[in-house]
This record gives C-alpha cells, structure tokens and sequence, in this order.
C-alpha cells in the first residue's frame, strides 16, 4: 500500500511540473477585492500547498475527533 501511495503522490508531482512548465504566462487572480499577478505556474504551487494544509488539518481533526469518541465512557 505504501508503493501505492509513493506512485500516486510521484505521478500527481510529475503532472504539476509539466502544468507549471506549460504555463508560465502571467495571470491576476482576484479574491475578496484582492487582487495579484503572478505566472499560472506561482499560483499552482500556493494553491497546492494550501491544499494540502488544510487537507492534513482536517484529516488530523477527524482523526483526533473518532479517537477521542472511542475513548469517551459516559457515566450511565
């Protein structure tokens, strides 16, 4: 299971290399009334890792949350 993981993880990082290399023109992107210009390849790599923050806190909350539900023993 864990080559399966390593293949996934190699595959979807080859695919965003080759995104970011074939778009390199720049873009402005708004949000909220912000607004900011960078390369399309700039604004994947901060979508990405802000992706997978917030995906491992979730994971980690959910995680945490089933544990602490196993663990909790009300007084009946």
């Amino acid at each position: 299971m864990r080559w399966i993981n390593m293949i996934a993880i190699v595959a979807f990082g080859a695919a965003m290399l080759i995104f970011a290399f074939q778009n390199l023109q720049s873009v402005t992107v708004s949000f909220l009334g912000l607004s900011g210009s960078a390369p399309m390849a700039v604004w994947s790599v901060i979508i990405y890792l802000l992706g997978m923050a917030t995906g491992g806190s979730a994971w980690a909350l959910i995680r945490w949350a089933w544990e602490g539900s196993r663990t909790f023993q009300p007084n009946s």
